[in-house]
C-alpha cells in the first residue's frame, strides 16, 4: 500500500498544490518562486526518500514569509494524511548531519502532539541576501503543528547560514524517513494508548 497524500491550499496570500509519497524514491518537482527554498525542499525529498511534487505561488513581492509558512502547513497536512492511523511505523526518528563547519541534530516523535523546540545562533545573516534565516524556524513550526509532530532541532555548530539551513533540512528528512518507516514487528499503533 502506497502512503501518499495530495493537499491544495488557497488563501489570499498563497496558492499551493502538493503531492507527497512517503514510500517514494527521493525524486521531486519543486517550484515555489524562491530559489533557495526550492533547493532545500529538493534535498529534503532526496534525503527523506520521499517523492514530492510541489507548486506554490505566493506574495513574494511582499516577502517570503507567507509562501514558506504555508508550504510548511501543506507539507505537515500531507504527512499526517499519508500516515493515516500510523499503524506499524517506528514513530521516532533522529539524525545528526554535518555540513562542513555546521552540525545539526534533529529528534522527532510523530506523537500527534505538536511541539517545536528550536535552538539556533542569534543574528544569522540572510542567505543570498534575501532569504531570512528566521524563515527556517517558521517552516519547522508549521510542519510540526500541522503534522502533529514533537520536533527538536538544535544547530550545535555553524557559521555559514546556508550550511546551517541545509543541515536542518537534511536532518529533518533523515529523521522523518526513520520515523515513518514500517517495522514488521510493530503491531498496530506504536503507543500503549492505542492511538497517536
Amino acid at each position: 500500500m502506497t502512503r501518499s497524500a495530495s493537499i491544495e491550499r488557497s488563501t489570499s496570500e498563497t496558492r499551493i498544490r502538493l503531492e507527497l509519497n512517503l514510500d517514494g524514491d527521493g525524486s521531486s518537482r519543486i517550484a515555489t518562486g524562491i530559489g533557495f527554498f526550492d533547493h532545500m525542499l529538493t534535498l529534503f525529498a532526496k534525503h527523506g526518500l520521499m517523492t514530492l511534487d510541489l507548486k506554490a505561488e505566493g506574495d513574494t513581492h511582499v516577502d517570503f514569509h507567507h509562501t514558506v509558512e504555508d508550504t510548511g502547513i501543506a507539507l505537515g497536512q500531507a504527512l499526517s494524511k499519508a500516515l493515516g492511523d500510523k499503524s506499524g511505523i517506528r514513530r521516532y526518528g533522529f539524525a545528526y548531519v554535518p555540513m562542513d563547519e555546521a552540525l545539526v541534530r534533529v529528534v522527532l516523535d510523530l506523537s500527534g502532539r505538536p511541539f517545536l523546540a528550536y535552538h539556533a545562533p542569534a543574528g544569522v545573516a540572510s542567505i543570498g541576501g534575501n532569504f531570512e534565516f528566521q524563515l527556517v524556524e517558521e517552516f519547522l513550526r508549521a510542519v510540526s503543528v500541522h503534522g502533529g509532530m514533537n520536533l527538536h532541532v538544535d544547530i550545535l555548530a555553524g557559521r555559514d547560514a546556508h550550511h546551517m539551513a541545509e543541515g536542518v533540512f537534511k536532518a529533518l528528512a533523515r529523521s522523518l524517513e526513520q520515523a515513518v518507516s514500517v517495522d514488521a514487528r510493530v503491531r498496530g499503533v506504536p503507543s500503549t494508548k492505542g492511538c497517536l
